[in-house]
């Protein structure tokens, strides 16, 4: 996808007149990273509001103890690091490429202010943008607090459904490339109690692996295995 198409689809700049796109795609700062790479890392400045051009990214956080937990996973078209960005406060977690040749789009933060300077209705999604953040960070606080294991890897499925599920004749396909340890990271568990219950979903047909992608069978399943 053209850059300039890829920022007209985001809600952030559906505002913006052409003209202010196209000064915006000018600004752009376009990266390669290699998988395994950080795009950026925990308390660097938060002078870029970043948009996954191509790849996947993931939004992780080191504990002390050296475990890490994946906070987020961005596909083609989606923003990420805005929340430090808007705060202007270092960012609050790292951000690692998950692709080979991930490329990822970087918009300065100073021209960012410029354009939500001159485009009132920009702060109203900005604020939908942070509100649905808290609600995630939320949601993710109380499942690692409270639920159960399964609850909590169903939970994740049914987000990545949302956020890269793909509709076809087999289920529906998660288009990222998953591993049982990114599984286990997101639901702040182990890797072994990942392969267990992700084994356990595909014997009661709930999901199923298809050519390296998690396809899920059974969306009512997992729902209220979730919870909902």
């Amino acid at each position: 996808m053209e850059k300039k198409d890829l920022v007209k689809k985001i809600p952030l700049f559906s505002s913006l007149t052409d003209d202010d796109i196209d000064k915006t795609v000018e600004c752009l700062k376009e990266e390669v990273f290699d998988k395994g790479e950080y795009i950026f890392m925990e308390g660097d400045p938060s002078e870029w509001l970043c948009i996954v051009k191509s790849g996947e990214v993931r939004i992780m956080k080191h504990s002390a103890s050296g475990k890490d937990v994946i906070l987020d996973l961005f596909s083609p078209g989606e923003i990420f690091g805005g929340v430090a960005v808007f705060d202007k406060k270092p960012y609050p977690a790292s951000a690692q490429a998950m692709e080979p040749q991930t490329i990822v789009l970087k918009i300065p933060r100073k021209w960012l202010f410029t354009l939500i300077d001159k485009y009132p209705a920009m702060v109203s999604e900005a604020v939908i943008y942070l509100g649905r953040k808290l609600r995630d960070a939320h949601t993710m606080m109380k499942n690692l607090a409270v639920e159960r294991v399964e609850r909590r890897i169903a939970a994740i499925l049914l987000k990545l459904t949302e956020k890269a599920g793909e509709k076809d004749e087999k289920g529906i396909r998660l288009n990222m490339h998953l591993t049982r340890q990114d599984i286990a990271e997101m639901a702040g568990t182990t890797v072994e109690t990942a392969i267990r219950v992700m084994s356990r979903f595909k014997k009661e047909g709930v999901v199923k692996s298809y050519e390296g992608k998690i396809v899920i069978l059974d969306l009512k399943r997992l729902s209220e295995i979730s919870g909902r």
